[in-house]
């Protein structure tokens, strides 16, 4: 049966402005870093997509390696586009990004004008797309000049390959270096995608300050830190859980003692603000004007359904706040 937008999908969600630009972007934004892969059951994630759109997630955040295998996400969701999605194109902000490995040899990874266009080309291929809306270098390279890289930004921009471009993972002296040279350049940068959670907190020791001042967007990803603000781990590490596999960006060494303490008392301030945890840690982010939106991954459409009820309470009391700070500490 051929899938038909829901008619109320922009009654419910926020959208916010990211930064100075004239784009505003879904308080919520779908990111298919895991469950798009060809590893995935097409039927899960085709209804996730549908979901996200049917409730006003108009973002959808990919990134050349995205799968596994590498790549498989982008050709999935373009196949998806293609399909369902077609006459819809430009209701969509559709990201994309290069910095980590793609392919073997000396120009298949980092931040060289040869990688990053050249792995533009191939995103663009696999989602059958003209452009994206935003194109993102990846994380910092230390080896290729800062210049050469926003370059690189810079005239994938012009080409019209991408509208935006964005950066992600920059610490903030590095972003703003990135910022100026883009300004500099005519190709402001709109938004930056920091890794930024309750426990992750480097960005607010000066980033979030820096893209405010330059009138940057920022969206966070790994707003849950690999599942640790859910309710997964209240009682210890379960059997099916990312932190019990042998490999992941989630070990067991992770999970302290004094982790779980954290856990289980923001949970139960969770509970008195009538959110789950992972509600209550997504709200938590989106209390702060500068961010413009949060990237959450779902592996079912019930997991998205549950993450957009954050919205529906997103203010914080200072008692909270030094709640949280003190649970934190």
């Amino acid at each position: 049966m051929a899938y038909t937008p829901s008619h109320n999908r922009y009654n419910t969600m926020q959208y916010r402005r990211c930064g100075n630009s004239g784009i505003k972007l879904p308080a919520i934004s779908l990111g298919l870093w895991h469950n798009f892969g060809h590893v995935d059951a097409e039927t899960n994630y085709s209804k996730i997509l549908h979901f996200a759109f049917d409730h006003g997630i108009t973002h959808f955040d990919l990134a050349n390696n995205y799968g596994p295998p590498p790549g498989s996400a982008e050709a999935n969701f373009g196949k998806l586009l293609k399909q369902d999605f077609g006459s819809y194109r430009d209701e969509m902000i559709i990201s994309s990004k290069a910095g980590y490995t793609m392919w073997d040899g000396p120009y298949g990874d980092w931040g060289s004008k040869k990688y990053l266009v050249a792995s533009l080309d191939q995103s663009l291929k696999r989602m059958e797309l003209d452009y994206v809306d935003v194109f993102y270098h990846h994380r910092p390279d230390p080896e290729t000049p800062l210049e050469e890289t926003m370059a690189a930004l810079d005239l994938i921009v012009k080409q019209g390959k991408a509208l935006y471009a964005g950066i992600s993972n920059y610490p903030a002296a590095e972003a703003a270096k990135a910022i100026k040279l883009l300004k500099e350049m005519g190709t402001p940068c709109l938004i930056h995608q920091p890794k930024y959670s309750m426990f992750e907190r480097w960005v607010e020791g000066g980033l979030l300050d820096v893209l405010e001042r330059e009138g940057v967007g920022c969206i966070p990803f790994s707003p849950l830190a690999q599942g640790m603000l859910t309710n997964k781990y209240l009682h210890g590490i379960p059997k099916n859980s990312r932190a019990a596999r042998p490999t992941g960006f989630l070990q067991v060494g992770q999970i302290t003692e004094d982790k779980l303490i954290q856990i289980n008392a923001l949970n139960d301030l969770a509970l008195q603000r009538r959110q789950t945890l992972a509600q209550m840690a997504l709200a938590w982010l989106l209390k702060d004007p500068r961010v413009t939106s949060v990237l959450v991954g779902a592996s079912s459409a019930e997991q998205l359904a549950d993450s957009l009820k954050c919205l529906d309470n997103v203010v914080f009391g200072d008692d909270e706040l030094k709640k949280i700070n003190e649970i934190l500490k």
